[in-house]
């Protein structure tokens, strides 16, 4: 089969060579993509006058019949071709004739797959967007659910202040409301079209650049031809948007696993998202949070690919650009597969608010309020936390806790302290008390999920 390139080459493409350089094994996936900057491309040629209109028009039609029949499963892609962009021509051509010839007027396979990565990779981030949102909803529903069931927030791994599992859930919700304004961000910083910057330089004929721009839906075009085709930092701004998204995804996952553990106990994961032992019969493994944590190592790589690429590269196009599609394809293959699990996975996951409960009985995590009860009553807050660190070795050399210790042992240490000091340093009393902005008050935590609520709905219904 002849090559788009072949110009003054004659002699045949080594196998090897030919396996090496072919891309239509993956970028198969850009047919759409294609196919409708062509059609815009088409459009334009016609409208300029640089190719008739006749033909323009029989350009887009025959095109909107290729992509019919694709969508439709009747004709097939042909992967001896080296890409898509000449399978579609290949195709257009055994149709149309010398008229098909003509789309590939004032336009260069480098400013074509450019256009057709930055259009692929809008649409798949729409998509990830909206199994954000997804599970941001179901976040939202389920810190609603348990708002007032009080757990023990943990610094370092060890048991800290009282908080509740609504205001836990909730800090999942806001670090993926920034992972979407991330994307958001690199969607409005990517949506300008490079068609017309041709290979590198632009084009002799008179081409309307802002027009097919328009029709695709970009808010301009790239200002340099050069960098029009020569960069892809829109792809690395992708990708560490996803990373980052996975990265909360894995801890998550990590938190979940633990938390359904015996040592934790604080939840179960309904088992159409577990799985058992080959040998040991009681298991139930969390292993969806577990392939998701794992995961997250496959989307780091393909940031990491992507900035190796550009490393070293010159302007303006090079072929080691290439190799752009495959990491973004299995990042967003990889991000949407664990949103896709993800959610239903919280949904359906029963907690144990007993379990979590006596947890947070434990671990001295009232201190801090034992300190502000002092503070309240005109202590500085250094001495009251030094007082109240000795009780707490106090009461661990009594093996009891801050709210069993007899009051006559409170006042050995400060006669500040009454008969309050127990109602003071409550769990209940703990939380409700926490009412600075952002905190674990049930109050508090109501304001985050409207407030969370209100971001979905205006990132579902912008106005």
């Amino acid at each position: 089969m002849e090559k788009l390139w072949s110009g003054n080459l004659h002699a045949a493409l080594d196998p090897v060579s030919d396996e090496i350089n072919a891309s239509i094994r993956f970028d198969r996936r850009i047919y759409r993509q294609d196919i409708k900057g062509s059609v815009a491309h088409a459009r334009m040629l016609g409208a300029k006058g640089i190719i008739p209109k006749a033909d323009a028009e029989a350009i887009i039609a025959a095109l909107k019949d290729i992509l019919s029949e694709i969508d439709a499963g009747s004709l097939a892609i042909d992967e001896s071709c080296e890409d898509i962009h000449s399978f579609v021509e290949m195709e257009l051509t055994r149709r149309l004739g010398d008229v098909g010839k003509r789309l590939h007027t004032a336009r260069s396979r480098n400013d074509q797959v450019a256009l057709d990565f930055r259009l692929f990779l809008r649409d798949e981030t729409q998509d990830i967007i909206g199994k954000t949102l997804a599970l941001l909803s179901v976040l939202s529903d389920k810190a609603e659910a348990h708002r007032a069931d009080i757990m023990p927030g943990y610094t370092h791994m060890q048991r800290a202040q009282p908080i509740t599992m609504g205001h836990h859930l909730m800090a999942w919700a806001m670090m993926l409301t920034r992972d979407v304004g991330r994307m958001k961000d690199a969607l409005r910083r990517m949506n300008e079209s490079p068609l017309g910057c041709a290979a590198l330089a632009g084009t002799t004929y008179d081409i309307d650049r802002m027009g097919p721009a328009l029709e695709l839906g970009f808010d301009g075009i790239t200002k340099n031809s050069l960098e029009g085709v020569g960069d892809r930092d829109f792809a690395v701004e992708l990708l560490s948007a996803f990373a980052m998204c996975m990265a909360h995804l894995s801890r998550f996952s990590e938190e979940i696993i633990l938390w359904s553990s015996w040592e934790f106990r604080f939840v179960s994961i309904d088992d159409g998202y577990s799985t058992g032992s080959s040998i040991m019969p009681q298991k139930k493994n969390p292993d969806m949070a577990e392939l998701v944590r794992g995961k997250t190592g496959r989307v780091y790589g393909d940031l990491m690919t992507m900035l190796t690429v550009l490393k070293g590269l010159p302007l303006a196009y090079n072929k080691d650009l290439q190799e752009d599609k495959e990491a973004l394809f299995d990042a967003i293959d990889t991000l949407k597969l664990s949103l896709n699990v993800f959610a239903p996975m919280v949904a359906t996951m029963k907690a144990h608010a007993e379990n979590m409960r006596a947890a947070a009985s434990g671990g001295f995590i009232n201190a801090t309020d034992c300190a502000d009860y002092l503070t309240r009553k005109g202590m500085p807050f250094r001495t009251a936390y030094r007082v109240t660190g000795d009780l707490v070795n106090e009461c661990m050399a009594r093996h009891t806790t801050l709210e069993d210790l007899p009051l006559e042992v409170y006042k050995s240490f400060s006669d500040l302290f009454e008969d309050d000091i127990y109602e003071n340093i409550s769990l209940e009393a703990c939380v409700s008390r926490r009412v600075s902005e952002g905190g674990p008050a049930l109050a508090s935590v109501d304001r985050q999920i409207e407030w969370v609520r209100a971001f979905i709905g205006k990132e579902e219904n912008p106005s």
